[in-house]
């Protein structure tokens, strides 16, 4: 445990009064859940899910009182040997990974924590923890397996407040099946039982009525649904609302010929937003028959694929750069080969000598079942591509071999003559080694 610990956060952790604790430390305790706490102290909303928090923290520890350095102490007093140690359950511990930039603002957060923290200066491995877990807001709570280092729960802030008290701890992932367990609607009030999605392919659809993109995204999925169900395909959409009134629910739900959670079903809807771990809307997930994750982009599936011929949209290994999937730039670093799609060819030629390497690299961690580290895309001449260019500075060269980092503000950039798969692997395994030197973005 401890060696996944140490390569995860490094080799020292700081309590909120400023202690070093060794990472190992953690793994002599039996920590069995680790809770990875995104935020920064700017953040009003982090302050207010810091204060629930500490009592949550506290509550699951068994600690009289979550006061700083609670659950960071270096070791038991005199007496303590004779303490019960703390149930399986409430094995937790937390490290707070903060994105501030000033240093007396990071101490004067951190002082009152409870839990444990990533030293200030560890700005290299705090970077690497949120393109790691592609965290795009914050306050974010994930926690993982502190033996295995598997994502238990991507949405922790739910988990805090659904399960106050942990009785559900460790907060695993369930079936799909079993979580949307339960009567299904129709927009005519027609009840159908969940088991009607067997053999089916279904889209989890998290959605506002408030949400523009969301209202925009819908009119395009109304279409895409029609068109897949016309051509026989046995597919579902399950709209899980994130409307804040039933009247709003009903007026969004109006317009959508598809199933949704009951709008007072609230512990349903809340489960499935815990379930994959939804940090923003509208985002669509496709599952396939047995209720397994095809696809977290279906937003950008359908927007990409308006005649659903490649539906149900297994995930691609390099993708062509559009104004539809330049969203996916900000979600961690991403391989871009700039080439010059005047000539007839160039971007298939592109995908094709990057997709062995693509494929490597997503096998690779697929089996450890995590993220890959990197995504791939292939960047024609467009104003899309343009705009990157002039965004990242890159010069016009074609083609051009880069990895951009938009979360670090870093870029990295091979301006060769002529591109062949060696090259790239080569690039790519520097980069994920830590080999190359970032330039400013």
């Amino acid at each position: 445990m401890s060696g996944f610990l140490e390569e995860l956060l490094g080799e020292k952790l700081v309590t909120g009064g400023g202690e070093e604790v060794d990472v190992h430390s953690l793994g002599a305790r039996g920590i069995s859940l680790l809770g990875l706490y995104f935020g920064c102290s700017l953040s009003a909303p982090c302050a207010q899910l810091s204060a629930s928090l500490a009592a949550f923290y506290g509550r699951l520890r068994g600690d009289a009182a979550a006061g700083p350095g609670a659950g960071a102490g270096a070791g038991p007093g005199p007496g303590a040997g004779a303490a019960a140690e703390p149930e399986p359950r409430r094995r937790l511990e937390i490290v707070f990974v903060s994105s501030d930039q000033d240093q007396r603002q990071w101490q004067d957060f951190v002082r009152d924590m409870p839990w444990l923290a990533l030293p200030y200066k560890e700005k290299h491995r705090k970077l690497k923890l949120w393109n790691k877990y592609r965290i795009s807001n914050i306050p974010s709570l994930i926690f993982l397996d502190a033996t295995t280092g598997k994502v238990v729960c991507r949405n922790g802030l739910l988990v805090i407040r659904d399960d106050p008290e942990g009785l559900e701890f460790p907060w695993g992932p369930k079936p799909f099946r079993e979580v949307i367990a339960g009567p299904l609607l129709r927009n005519n009030g027609q009840s159908l039982e969940s088991s009607s999605l067997e053999g089916s392919h279904v889209g989890v659809y998290f959605s506002a009525h408030w949400c523009p993109p969301c209202r925009s995204l819908t009119r395009v999925l109304v279409e895409s649904y029609r068109k897949i169900k016309e051509a026989g395909q046995n597919f579902e959409i399950i709209f899980v609302s994130a409307d804040r009134s039933e009247e709003s629910f009903k007026q969004y739900f109006s317009e959508m010929p598809w199933l949704a959670v009951p709008y007072t079903d609230e512990a349903r809807r809340s489960r499935l937003n815990r379930l994959y771990g939804i940090q923003g809307i509208p985002t669509l997930i496709v599952l396939d028959p047995q209720g397994e994750v095809i696809t977290r982009q279906g937003r950008v599936e359908v927007l990409n694929d308006e005649d659903c011929r490649e539906f149900p949209w297994h995930p691609k290994p390099v993708l062509e750069l559009s104004d539809s999937n330049a969203v996916q730039l900000n979600e961690g670093p991403c391989l871009v080969l700039f080439v010059d799609s005047e000539d007839d060819g160039e971007s298939e030629a592109a995908k094709q000598l990057i997709q062995p390497i693509a494929e490597k690299i997503i096998a690779k961690y697929k089996a450890k079942e995590e993220e890959a580290p990197l995504l791939f895309f292939v960047a024609g001449e467009d104003d899309m591509t343009d705009s990157l260019r002039d965004y990242t500075n890159l010069p016009e060269a074609a083609p051009l071999l880069t990895i951009l980092d938009m979360s670090a503000r870093a870029k990295y950039v091979m301006d060769v003559e002529e591109i062949t798969p060696a090259i790239v692997e080569a690039f790519v395994n520097d980069f994920l080694a830590e080999k190359l030197k970032p330039e400013p973005i």
